[in-house]
């Protein structure tokens, strides 16, 4: 069968489990998601030995340490995505919540009622979590889902989603609340993408040019991010041990992911006081620096910053540092190279501190905080389906509530348009 026909199948073999799934009582839901959660913990060696074979064959064809962080499966991450599912259990159902409802003149009462998309698409790179993260998402947010994970991830995967189906089936539920595609040809995603009326939505979660190719060619509306340069502002009036600890953070603890920082802000009036043992810190650490000339004035140390640079989204123990004058070069800076992600400012001035979160026009702006924050589990939102920087329907991390929409409901006793 071509590959035309067979992404088709799965559409719609989705679209029909979507409405069984949106029906589905928060207790049922609830249900399959602690089913799938005791299933991970039984089968977690069995996980982590289908994912060697995908490690073993990404490292022979040399894909780059950040992609492989991404895609090694641990005990650690498996013990992650169980907590993940049981926090989703945790959350309330927005499924049917009535946000408002008010009376018309006429005695009509006019409210908004909260209910599933339907059938969520997601395509994502060499990153099996995502593969569990999503269903436990948009399962109990009443959604069907469609997973096209990478091809380097495809061992992991499939023993992921047999897992998930097994839960489903074993609550009385369609199992094509999950659909896999499990064709690693190119060509999947582009008829994947044509399906609407079909599938009503697409997250891509990946590379630029994943994101891009995805954009670029669907017929069924997108919520993306296209990369995550990350800024971590100090000022003047900040708490250098702090600024180090958060800065440390948001570079070191895992670059390779989208919330990590890519460049430091430094105000001049500190930046000879704070920048020595800070980048010393950096250095020991293995992090590639990047400075302009008032940083390798301070620190000579370090490479040459370019214009492209500042720019750039590493996904690695790269950094670039920039001495500014003050908040307002601070932000200009934010506002030309930045990608609307994660920025944060570190300093103990409120005024600075509002005007930094009312002017950084970002997905999420913090306050004294590490941008790796930048996270749906971390923000209590359970395990999140991906950050959006889009400005229509969602943005920032997507919970349970992004994964729903809103119908107008009406409740009258026999009125008519006059």
């Amino acid at each position: 069968m071509e590959i035309k026909q067979l992404i088709l199948n799965k559409a719609r073999e989705a679209k029909e489990a979507s409405r069984f799934i949106a029906k589905a009582s928060t207790d049922l839901k609830n249900q399959i998601i602690m089913r799938m959660a005791d299933y991970l913990k039984q089968k977690k060696d069995e996980l982590i030995e289908a994912n060697k074979v995908d490690v073993r064959k990404a490292m022979q064809k040399g894909i780059s340490k950040a992609l492989i962080d991404r895609l090694t499966l641990t005990e650690k991450r498996i013990a992650e995505m169980i907590k993940g599912l049981e926090e989703v259990v945790a959350l309330s159902d927005p499924v049917g919540e009535i946000t408002k409802m008010w009376l018309r003149p006429n005695g009509m009462q006019v409210g908004k009622m909260r209910v599933p998309i339907g059938v969520i698409g997601v395509i994502y790179e060499a990153r099996p979590n995502v593969t569990v993260d999503v269903t436990g998402l948009c399962l109990k947010a009443g959604n069907a889902v469609v997973l096209r994970g990478g091809s380097e991830a495809i061992n992991s995967n499939i023993a992921l989603v047999k897992i998930l189906k097994k839960a489903l089936k074993d609550e009385k539920m369609h199992d094509g609340v999950v659909t896999y595609i499990d064709i690693p040809q190119r060509q999947a995603v582009l008829e994947m993408i044509k399906l609407e009326g079909l599938i009503d939505l697409i997250i891509p979660r990946g590379g630029e040019g994943l994101i891009r190719t995805v954009t670029e060619n669907s017929r069924i509306p997108v919520l993306k991010h296209y990369k995550g340069v990350c800024h971590i502002f100090v000022d003047r009036e900040a708490d250098l041990v702090m600024a180090e600890e958060v800065c440390f953070n948001a570079k070191v603890q895992r670059p390779a992911t989208c919330n990590a920082m890519e460049t430091m802000l430094v105000d001049e009036y500190i930046a000879k006081k704070f920048l020595p043992k800070m980048l010393k810190r950096f250095e020991d650490t293995g992090v590639e620096i990047r400075g302009c000339s008032k940083t390798k004035k301070i620190y000579p140390n370090v490479k040459d910053v370019t214009e492209e640079d500042y720019y750039r989204e590493y996904l690695d123990l790269i950094l670039n540092i920039r001495v500014v004058k003050d908040i307002d070069e601070a932000i200009g800076h934010i506002t030309k190279y930045g990608s609307a992600h994660s920025d944060a400012i570190i300093t103990e001035n409120y005024n600075k501190a509002l005007r930094f979160l009312r002017e950084v026009d970002s997905s999420s702006v913090f306050v004294n905080a590490s941008t790796r924050l930048n996270d749906g589990y971390q923000f209590g939102l359970g395990a999140e389906i991906g950050i959006s920087t889009d400005k229509i329907h969602a943005r920032g991390p997507m919970g349970l509530e992004e994964l729903t929409c809103t119908k107008f409901i009406v409740l009258g006793n026999g009125q008519i348009r006059q």
